[in-house]
């Protein structure tokens, strides 16, 4: 956990031209009923994909 956060997958930056790697993943993690978002980690250039652990915890 980073920051209040729950890291479930990191995807660098420069994927292939017309590729959303971070988000089809999040998207399938919705579908699985967790609150998944991506964000941008500059620090690293990658994309996370992340549940806030506030909301993960109500989930639960």
């Amino acid at each position: 956990m980073v920051n209040g956060r729950t890291v479930l997958g990191r995807f660098p930056a420069g994927g292939p031209r017309g590729s959303w790697p971070a988000e089809e993943f999040a998207h399938a993690r919705r579908l699985e009923g967790l609150p998944a978002e991506v964000v941008m980690d500059l620090a690293t250039d990658a994309f996370l994909v992340i549940v806030r652990a506030r909301e993960a915890a109500v989930r639960r």
